[in-house]
């Protein structure tokens, strides 16, 4: 019996040892992106594209094959925005956003998401952070859509509609007032990390 549980013990340490320890993946936002701003008016619907977005996060790797999506940090310029309204749009946009104080709007993923299914199928994720717009930071959930069909890159997908007077911006207008912008604009994104370092 004593024989037994010694080499129970050993068997249970062996098991732990050989199994593979957690890696973690530093990532990068590729060039491969796509985000635009939706909105509405009095006059018709209009649309914004961002035309420069930097980003970074942190993935752990975990030994059954799920990955921890530890951090994320999406940065867009408001320089870059473009209106398919034209240059009159764009610069009432960029003074809604108060450009010259606050060049960029951020997002920041606050609470860790674990556990996510990897592989070429996508799967949707709730994820919680904070926007920051205008110098006003707000909590944010939102659901995003993440396929990892391996370690090399990581791809996320999502839509978000927020209420511009919560961050304290007045909707812009254009055309002399004659075109009013409504309050509500949606946040569209695709985009795709890749990996850095491990």
């Amino acid at each position: 019996m004593k024989s037994f549980k010694i080499i129970l013990v050993l068997a249970v340490a062996t098991l732990f040892t050989s199994a593979s320890p957690p890696e973690i993946y530093k990532y990068l936002l590729s060039k491969n992106y796509t985000v635009t701003i939706l909105g509405t008016s009095n006059l018709h619907n209009w649309n914004e594209t961002v035309g420069t977005v930097f980003g970074d996060g942190s993935v752990t790797w975990n030994a059954d094959g799920t990955f921890d999506l530890d951090a994320i940090n999406l940065k867009m310029q408001v320089s870059s925005i473009k209106s398919d309204m034209g240059s009159i749009m764009n610069n009432n946009t960029y003074k809604a956003l108060k450009e010259d104080h606050n060049p960029e709007i951020i997002f920041t993923l606050n609470t860790p998401v674990k556990s996510i299914k990897a592989g070429a199928a996508a799967t949707t994720i709730h994820a919680e952070g904070v926007l920051t717009i205008a110098g006003a930071t707000k909590p944010i959930e939102m659901q995003i859509v993440v396929s990892a069909p391996n370690k090399g890159y990581l791809t996320f997908d999502g839509s978000q509609t927020i209420k511009m007077t919560d961050y304290g911006i007045s909707p812009p207008t254009a055309l002399l007032g004659t075109l009013k912008t409504g309050n509500d604009i949606t946040i569209n994104f695709k985009t795709v990390f890749t990996v850095t370092s491990n």
